[in-house]
């Protein structure tokens, strides 16, 4: 499956790595071509993996991309304990989503996983539009939705982790 897979979604899964780490901090690591590797090599390393059609195949490699930048985060965090964090409020355009601080990554990815139990289609709206950097007709497109539900989805969605991300 990964096989016949990678030839067909490479350059636009590396133009989406590539997106998603201008967003993260200055001394960032990874590169584009090595978190497109993980997701393929995650990809190889499930067994069963039925992955339905365009929608679910990118919906799931927005799942993928995220997991491999939070544990890069938590690596960076792991290194550098005992350093103060400072925390930056969430902004109406989520700007920093992916994180410049390794902390503020950590507790995106807590909201989130907030949301996804809350209401999982909110989840993936919010993925496939910021992490994959999908315009709201390309989101709508791939979930099979209106412009207008995907608006509505990411006006509620930036209002629910705002609330869970203001500093206390």
């Amino acid at each position: 499956m990964v096989d016949a897979l990678a030839p067909l979604v490479y350059d636009q899964l590396r133009g989406i790595a590539e997106a998603c780490l201008r967003r993260e901090r200055p001394e960032h690591t990874l590169q584009p071509t090595a978190v497109v590797n993980e997701v393929f090599v995650d990809l190889l390393r499930m067994r069963r993996v039925a992955l339905n059609d365009r929608a679910h195949f990118f919906t799931f490699a927005a799942q993928l991309i995220r997991r491999i930048l939070i544990d890069s985060a938590r690596k960076a965090k792991t290194e550098k304990r005992g350093v103060g964090w400072q925390r930056i409020p969430l902004d109406a355009e989520l700007a920093w989503l992916g994180g410049e601080d390794t902390a503020e990554s950590l507790d995106l990815s807590a909201a989130l996983n907030g949301l996804a139990e809350f209401d999982a289609d909110k989840t993936r709206t919010v993925e496939l539009h910021y992490f994959l950097g999908c315009t709201v007709d390309e989101t709508a497109e791939i979930l099979e939705v209106s412009r207008s539900t995907v608006e509505r989805n990411l006006r509620f969605s930036l209002a629910w982790l705002g609330q869970r991300l203001r500093p206390a």
